[in-house]
């Protein structure tokens, strides 16, 4: 939840501009392991940009669109 608050504030697009998978699909559960390995969310997917742990995602997007 503070990830996809923190993008929302942000301006981000879920599915547009970042991907945030969730573990309670199997295919996305799956796809968790393969891209981080590791069944652990939230999982950010940008670009060739991977992370876990929510604080870190937030930062990283704040910088991201400071930077822009």
């Amino acid at each position: 939840m503070k990830v996809r608050t923190a993008m929302k504030e942000l301006g981000y697009e879920e599915g547009k501009d970042i991907l945030l998978l969730d573990a309670s699909q199997e295919e996305n559960a799956n796809k968790l392991v393969e891209l981080g390995g590791k069944l652990q969310v939230p999982f950010l997917v940008d670009g060739e940009r991977m992370m876990y742990e929510s604080s870190a995602i937030v930062e990283y997007l704040r910088e991201k669109k400071n930077q822009n």
